[in-house]
């Protein structure tokens, strides 16, 4: 970039350097992200989080980390920081109580925005969840009306977001299901819910192998988040290349899907159970039936999963859509990477021993 210095002249002026802002910093998610760009980057990290301790992935008093310790819903503090961003990787969230989802997953974002300056900032990675999108990324219908306080602010998020002025600078990513850290809690990264959960499942694992389900879903690591951030972030912000989609960019990220019951297969495989030579098929309406017996307690977006079941997305953004090349791209990597626990069923053990 140039400047004019008179006639004839002109003085070179040094590019900016790139300023990244991370909500969400001390998450699974947030902390791949940090973690990768710190180590693959010159970049400035702005990270925004209520509690340092929890920053575990990278150390907090790195020369290009600043640290914005503050809740979503007082940004007013961390003003003059957020409008110094060239770059925003908005993941932070907030679910359970519906008045703190609105103020965070709605208002906060509108905030946020609204504290960066537009002459500076290039591109913002705003993250959402899948589930609020039908097979063709479209907005569901049922995730406003019949949606979770979560699902239902997300919804609306996007909605206004695609009548934002900065619409065109904004990248909206839908994680499918998000594995990420290791089940006994070790490691550098924190530990995803779902992942945390792989422990769990493996307890049931006993009953499940009997049971076949009509269900299918995409997954993905938080180290594949973090790579296609990464390359989003090295990008021009041009024009959204997405055919029919309107200003916001709309990204689902996740591995190809993956059914219930192959999920359990593997799973049984992984753990060295064995499967039985059928299963009882469990249709919706012995679900149904099962939830009026039982009496349970479900919401009205648990009872549109079970009428949905097919959590599809078509397309479907991995880290290889972008010529990179995914860390988790199958669930044993995933199970590897968790430090699932593997055992080596009977068969397996008496092929090793003749092989000795």
């Amino acid at each position: 970039m140039t400047v004019a210095g008179g006639p004839g002249h002109s003085i070179p002026v040094p590019a900016r350097p790139q300023r990244i802002l991370i909500t969400g910093a001390s998450g699974c998610v947030g902390q791949h992200i940090t973690e990768l760009l710190l180590r693959e980057s010159d970049a400035e990290l702005l990270l925004l989080l209520r509690d340092p301790a929890k920053l575990s992935a990278v150390p907090a008093g790195h020369p290009r980390i600043t640290l914005l310790v503050g809740d979503l819903r007082d940004l007013t503090p961390h003003a003059g920081a957020i409008a110094t961003a060239t770059r925003m990787v908005h993941t932070a969230t907030a679910w359970g109580d519906p008045a703190r989802a609105m103020a965070v997953n709605v208002e906060a974002v509108k905030q946020l925005l609204a504290f960066t300056s537009p002459e500076w900032l290039e591109q913002v990675l705003y993250f959402s969840t899948a589930s609020i999108l039908d097979r063709d990324l479209r907005l569901l219908p049922e995730a406003l009306s019949e949606g979770t306080e979560y699902i239902q602010t997300k919804a609306l998020c996007l909605q206004q977001l695609e009548h934002h002025p900065l619409a065109e600078r904004i990248v909206a990513l839908f994680p499918t299901l998000v594995f990420g850290g290791r089940v006994d809690g070790g490691g550098p990264f924190p530990t995803s819910y779902l992942t945390a959960g792989l422990k769990q499942a493996c307890g049931w694992l006993w009953l499940a192998k009997w049971l076949r389900v009509d269900a299918s879903f995409h997954f993905i690591h938080a180290a594949d988040i973090a790579r296609v951030c990464a390359h989003l972030l090295s990008q021009h912000q041009g024009a959204n290349p997405e055919p029919g989609q309107g200003g916001v960019r709309r990204l689902v990220l996740g591995q190809p899907a993956v059914t219930v019951n192959d999920t359990v297969r593997r799973l049984t495989r992984w753990r060295g159970g064995w499967l039985p030579p059928f299963a009882l098929e469990i249709r919706p309406w012995l679900v149904e039936a099962l939830i009026r017996l039982l009496r349970l307690e479900i919401t009205p977006w648990d009872r549109f999963s079970i009428r949905q079941r097919h959590f599809l997305h078509e397309p479907v953004s991995p880290p290889e859509r972008f010529g990179l090349v995914s860390h988790a791209p199958t669930l044993e990597a995933v199970f590897e990477d968790a430090s699932l626990a593997r055992r080596r069923g009977l068969g397996s053990r008496l092929w090793q021993l003749f092989r000795s």
